[in-house]
């Protein structure tokens, strides 16, 4: 099943770095020699957001995509994504910033 995903991308980690972090087996395995990024989904939050977010201690929602794209930290993406057994993870199948 797809699904539309826009976010603000937290962390990246490169393909060549994947052994350097403490990543599981599972995303080590299905990211292989592609970008595993941490995002914010939803895009970078408003005020209004963030204090929301803060009185009902309900966190912003992250999600962790893995693509074939490099983008850098802080740059807002719309990604075309894929579900995978690992909760949270998408697999990107287009993504754009």
């Amino acid at each position: 099943m797809t699904r539309t995903l826009d976010g603000e991308v937290l962390h990246v980690v490169p393909p060549e770095e994947l052994d350097d972090h403490d990543v599981e087996e599972e995303l080590r395995e299905l990211a292989d020699s592609r970008y595993v990024l941490v995002c914010r989904a939803g895009g970078e939050p408003s005020w209004f957001e963030r204090l929301r977010s803060f009185l009902t201690r309900r966190p912003i929602e992250a999600a962790t995509l893995v693509s074939e794209t490099r983008v850098e930290e802080g740059d807002e993406v719309t990604a075309t994504v894929r579900e995978t057994d690992l909760p949270g993870v998408y697999e990107a199948t287009d993504l754009r910033t």
